[in-house]
């Protein structure tokens, strides 16, 4: 017979399966749920680039220790709105990635509910982030959460918008100390020492200076070098303030066909093409070099003032001035050159100007030409060479 002990054991018996079976399944939730926030970050499908930045710095062991870590987490989008190239850029500087990477990071678990306006954090990187909460939005630095109290094993999680840039701490010492330090310049470092003007460019500035590499010095004949080095005080002084600009111009402060004055007195041409820069006919090869008191960039080739007569620094054996020039143009050519031809094209490579010369200190009109950045070839002696000028 059915008895009312056994419907009570029988209903026991069931409550007991079914706590069993909420139980098994709150411990799988938590197993799912146990995450780091390099897991967080990795199972993310808005953080591939965090995720590639993470791994790339070797990050992702100390993000998986104990902790506990508050992460801003900058999505991809936020990586994107970066300058073209940055990440790039990035990706090869490992200690670059690492300075910015842990300034994303803070040791300590810092919910959404213990941030308080003005308040500042220290992150692992060194240095603070501000937190700004202004009509219930939070804001680090700049950079707005838009997903917060994503909570790790090890920490917390909040998804910003913006990726954090902190403030420059740089290492490299003076522009001097940039040129002194490098393998590259050993013959401008000469220059400089002998013209005896690293006093002068080690002061507070700040400087741009536009650096010619070792290979852009050994393109200029021996003879006109070693001039050069026998003028210190002079000719080799003019020279060396033509790569110095008396104000700190990195590459985003450059445009196209911008005209830069330098320390020398005349004036450099700023080319912008395909990605490329150009300061008058050398290209930079490394750009943005911090230094305390300016920045240096690297060039492949010395730039000369038109106004000294050396136009075959370069081996060019012209040279054209005033530059920038109003109304006439002036050739300074190698040898007598009564065949010389020249064509003159404007920046979208359309011929504008052609003719030819029949002295070896020749003139050309480009009053009639319009304002612009222009590109003239001479022809001389089976020999073509081009230089650049600007029309007011």
């Amino acid at each position: 017979m059915f008895s009312f002990a056994m419907l009570n054991q029988l209903n026991k018996t069931k409550l007991m399966k079914k706590i069993f079976t909420l139980l098994t399944a709150s411990f799988l939730t938590l197993a799912v749920n146990a995450q780091t926030v390099v897991d967080i970050i990795v199972n993310s499908p808005d953080h591939t680039t965090l995720e590639t930045a993470v791994l790339a710095a070797g990050l992702e062991t100390t993000l998986s220790g104990p902790g506990p870590f508050t992460v801003f987490a900058p999505t991809d989008a936020a990586f994107a709105a970066l300058p073209a190239g940055t990440v790039t850029d990035l990706l090869a500087n490992i200690s670059a990635l690492t300075n910015i990477l842990t300034y994303h990071a803070v040791n300590g678990t810092a919910l959404s509910s213990s941030l308080t306006n003005g308040q500042l954090i220290t992150t692992i990187q060194g240095q603070d982030v501000t937190v700004t909460i202004d009509n219930g939005m939070v804001y680090i630095n700049n950079a707005l959460v838009t997903v917060a109290d994503i909570i790790a094993t090890n920490g917390v999680v909040h998804v910003i918008n913006a990726v954090l840039i902190p403030e420059a701490v740089v290492n490299n010492g003076t522009v001097v100390d940039i040129i002194v330090n490098s393998p590259e310049h050993t013959t401008l470092e000469t220059a400089v020492l002998a013209a005896g003007l690293e006093v002068t460019l080690s002061g507070t500035g700040p400087f741009t200076v536009f650096a010619p590499t070792d290979a852009a010095f050994s393109a200029v004949p021996a003879a006109t070098l070693n001039a050069l080095l026998a003028d210190p005080s002079g000719l080799l002084t003019d020279v060396l303030l033509h790569h110095v600009v008396g104000a700190a111009a990195f590459s985003g402060d450059l445009s196209n066909g911008q005209v830069v004055p330098t320390l020398f007195g005349d004036n450099v041409v700023v080319t912008i093409a395909g990605g490329n820069v150009s300061i008058d006919n050398a290209n930079v090869i490394a750009a943005d070099i911090e230094a305390t008191n300016g920045v240096v960039h690297v060039i492949d080739a010395v730039l000369v003032p038109i106004t000294l007569g050396l136009d075959n620094i370069n081996n060019t054996t012209i040279g054209v001035y005033p530059n920038p020039v109003s109304d006439v143009l002036r050739f300074n050519l190698g040898q007598k050159a009564t065949n010389a031809t020249y064509q003159v094209f404007n920046q979208t490579g359309a011929l504008v100007l052609s003719g030819k010369f029949n002295s070896n200190s020749s003139i050309l009109s480009v009053e009639d030409l319009q304002s612009g950045l222009y590109t003239v070839s001479v022809l001389e002696n089976n020999k073509m060479n081009s230089i650049r000028f600007v029309k007011n």
